[in-house]
């Protein structure tokens, strides 16, 4: 007999398992790295307006979900263009008539010391 221990192949798994309990990092035990900067979704419900224009920006936003910080910019000022373009198309488009001079029936015509008529 030897007072020497033999040596044994430790499987692959425990070897995780023991690189997480001695505190090594996540990324090397096969655990993904908590990452506080990756892109998170907000979870910001968009409620549609009814107007396909201002509608389809809304759903542009949701872009910025999956973007890092530094693109968001991009996004917003694509939205912001978008939007102030639909306002603007509303402003263009033609509104109903106006309505005619209202004329008095009952009014008669009066003559001034001139003679003329107002």
């Amino acid at each position: 007999m030897s007072d020497t221990v033999p040596e044994t192949e430790i499987p692959e798994e425990a070897g995780v398992a023991a690189a997480v309990e001695a505190g090594a990092p996540a990324g090397l035990a096969g655990e993904p790295e908590y990452d506080p900067a990756a892109p998170a979704p907000l979870s910001v419900p968009r409620t549609p307006t009814g107007n396909a224009d201002v509608d389809a920006q809304l759903e542009r936003l949701g872009d910025a979900d999956h973007l890092a910080t530094d693109g968001h910019l991009e996004v917003y000022e694509d939205v912001h263009r978008g939007l102030r373009d639909a306002l603007t198309a509303l402003d263009a488009r033609p509104g109903p008539p106006a309505p005619p001079p209202a004329r008095h029936p009952t009014t008669t015509p009066q003559r001034g010391p001139s003679g003329h008529t107002f």
